[in-house]
């Protein structure tokens, strides 16, 4: 049986995997977070890996406060640079696969076209640096493995835009959301499912480091994404387009972060859902939780 190590699995991403790996044979899936595992360790990822008899790590796990990081670059630099290069490490040791999620930030956003998987590389902070730091690494110690580089992720779990919005927008009567920003919202969901099928190509045709983009199809702004959220919820609150200038944060945000998605789709026939039909079934899900 294939023993699959999930890294970061408390988060979005790695609570959807758990949701949908139960009984899917033939692999059997062990999930771990802080503080059992901690990824820049090398002698605990060592030890986990070849105890368990791992055979693939899909690393979920990251430091994902992009405005905090501009300050905490020592501790991004650390999840996002170390813990990759660490699990790269031992998947070459072990021959292992490693699964990395990436992020649409390695990009400077001054793009008017999807990014293709070749384009270059140009991050706007400290997070994409990190981020891109953590790819490089991989790339270069050999181990078998895929960067799968995605771009607003939601869930039902976790904190999240979507979560947020619908909370704001059961509050307030008016917001003020940032139109000038265009990528593709993507339904973690989704990501766990492309991850899955790719499973069995991985382990017939090995890749070492090379590059994959995924999200969900189609392209809106964040105020095109909450006008959504609040049709769909059928929530009254008045949104209002706002620009980039009129709200200010520490890290500067790409104004264009579409990526294409047609290698993923080729070389693996991944399903690419439209956003807008992801967001209704996250929307549905929420409601059975709540």
């Amino acid at each position: 049986m294939n023993k699959i190590l999930v890294t970061g699995s408390n988060g979005q991403l790695g609570s959807e995997l758990k949701r949908l790996s139960e009984n899917l044979a033939p692999y059997q899936f062990i999930f771990a977070d802080l503080p059992e595992l901690d990824i820049t360790d090398y002698s605990t990822v060592a030890h986990w890996c070849k105890a368990h008899q791992i055979s693939v790590i899909i690393n979920c796990a990251a430091y994902t406060a992009v405005d905090r990081a501009e300050e905490d670059r020592e501790t991004a630099g650390k999840v996002n640079h170390l813990g990759p290069k660490v699990l790269a490490q031992v998947a070459l040791e072990t021959g292992a696969t490693l699964i990395h999620i990436s992020t649409d930030y390695v990009f400077n956003g001054e793009g008017y076209a999807p990014y293709t998987e070749e384009m270059a590389v140009s991050p706007l902070g400290v997070y994409g640096a990190t981020k891109l730091a953590g790819e490089e690494a991989i790339r270069e110690s050999g181990c078998r493995s895929v960067i799968i580089r995605t771009s607003w992720l939601y869930s039902i779990f976790g904190n999240n835009f979507v979560k947020t919005m619908l909370r704001l927008g059961a509050e307030r009567e008016q917001l003020g959301v940032i139109a000038d920003q265009v990528g593709s919202p993507t339904n973690a969901a989704d990501l766990a499912k492309a991850i899955i099928t790719m499973l069995p190509k991985l382990e017939e045709q090995p890749r070492h480091g090379e590059v994959y983009h995924f999200s969900n199809e189609g392209v809106a702004s964040w105020y095109d994404f909450t006008l959504a959220i609040m049709e769909m919820a059928e929530l009254e609150c008045n949104v209002k387009a706002i620009g980039t200038k009129d709200y200010p944060t520490p890290a500067k945000r790409p104004h264009y972060s579409v990526m294409s998605k047609e290698k993923i789709k080729e070389h693996f026939g991944v399903e690419v859902p439209y956003w807008r039909d992801s967001l209704a079934e996250c929307l549905e899900g929420l409601k059975m939780i709540r």
